[in-house]
């Protein structure tokens, strides 16, 4: 069994991707795993560092603005675009696959399009509740349209293809104990730990208040915190932090780096998570079942993450706070009270395993699988 994994961008298109690919390759050990992504992505650290094949394409976004530069980026996309899809051909032609799973990002495109117009069965995973635009540009083209959440299905005009499947997310996310966690991070049982993150890439505004929340946190010393500033915020966040006098050299309790890499292991030993709303976020936390607070991007086609998080935020799983009314001190208080709420955190933990869908993965990986006895 041949199968095209295509994604890219950021961390919430290509780790659902890697649950599932990791699925087949204990399934079926003899199967062949290529995924497919952009030549500028997190997928060149993350994909290799799982073990599996990468392919990228040239592609570029597109900007819904209509200024004379984002005119002319937008020309510019179209021109990759079509490299793109030339290379996407060649890629299948070479490879041969029975099927191709893509999980978001404008890189899935190019593939799963040219491997619907040559019959190869395709899927598309859409992890909001409003579909993006590169879903939107496949979703009357490819056998299967799956979604996160069941509410979705009357988004898309073919309905009958479309099905409720959850957000994949790895196992590891659902099994990593709190206690292995800790013992293997080497934090005591009785310390309170954050762990804080807004995106593979980060978010310029929530770091510069991360900045405000740090030298709290310096100051009172009340919990340990792993804060990830993203790659963007890695460029000029620890310049900045300086800047606002803290010194985390003399503080060792607060780590900041550019991104987590063993986020089910940190996520499992943490009390409270803080990020972004994007739903592979959410899952990923749901399977945890770990008490979160969550602040939405309001940068986000269709504010989508705002209609993410009230899916939690109305079940009680998460504290919600709007970007605009959000502040480094703000954010330090809450998540002081929210440590200190033990009543709070036991339901929180309740209303996420609720929500938490442990098994999509599995349901995709049944569906690609039933797709490639097609081919």
């Amino acid at each position: 069994m041949k199968v095209v994994f295509t994604c890219g961008g950021t961390g919430g298109h290509i780790n659902p991707a890697l649950a599932v690919a990791k699925i087949l390759r204990e399934r079926k050990p003899a199967s062949k795993i290529l995924f497919v992504g952009a030549d500028d992505g997190m997928e060149r650290n993350l994909v290799p560092r799982e073990g599996f094949a990468l392919e990228t394409l040239k592609i570029s976004n597109y900007q819904r603005r209509f200024t004379p530069p984002a005119i002319w980026h937008n020309i510019q996309t179209l021109v990759s675009m079509r490299r793109a899809l030339s290379r996407a051909n060649r890629i299948i032609a070479r490879f041969q696959p029975d099927v191709i799973l893509g999980t978001g990002g404008y890189a899935s495109y190019p593939m799963l399009n040219q491997g619907a117009k040559r019959g190869i069965p395709t899927a598309v995973h859409e992890a909001n509740a409003i579909p993006g635009l590169a879903t939107r540009m496949v979703a009357d083209k490819v056998d299967k349209v799956l979604v996160s959440f069941a509410d979705s299905v009357g988004a898309y005009s073919k309905p009958e293809r479309v099905i409720p499947v959850g957000m994949p997310v790895q196992e590891s996310f659902v099994f990593t104990r709190r206690s292995d966690a800790r013992r293997e991070l080497g934090i005591a049982e009785d310390a309170k730990l954050v762990v804080c993150a807004w995106g593979s890439l980060g978010a310029r505004e929530m770091n510069k208040k991360m900045a405000q929340f740090l030298k709290l946190a310096c100051a009172e010393e009340s919990f340990r915190c792993v804060y990830a500033t993203g790659s963007y915020g890695w460029r000029w966040m620890p310049d900045y932090v300086r800047e606002q006098g803290v010194d985390l050299k003399k503080h060792p309790h607060i780590t900041m780096q550019e991104y987590i890499y063993n986020m089910p292991v940190l996520m499992a030993a943490a009390d409270v998570v803080i990020g972004r709303a994007g739903s592979s976020t959410l899952n990923e936390i749901a399977a945890a079942g770990t008490p979160c607070i969550i602040v939405p991007s309001p940068n986000v086609a269709n504010n989508h993450q705002e209609k993410n998080a009230e899916i939690l935020g109305k079940r009680g799983a998460a504290l919600v706070i709007h970007e605009a009314q959000c502040s480094g001190e703000l954010l330090y208080e809450e998540t002081k009270k929210l440590l200190n709420d033990e009543a709070r955190c036991a339901a929180m933990r309740t209303a996420l395993r609720e929500i938490a869908v442990v098994d999509s993965a599995e349901r995709i990986y049944t569906i690609i699988t039933e797709l490639a006895k097609v081919r």
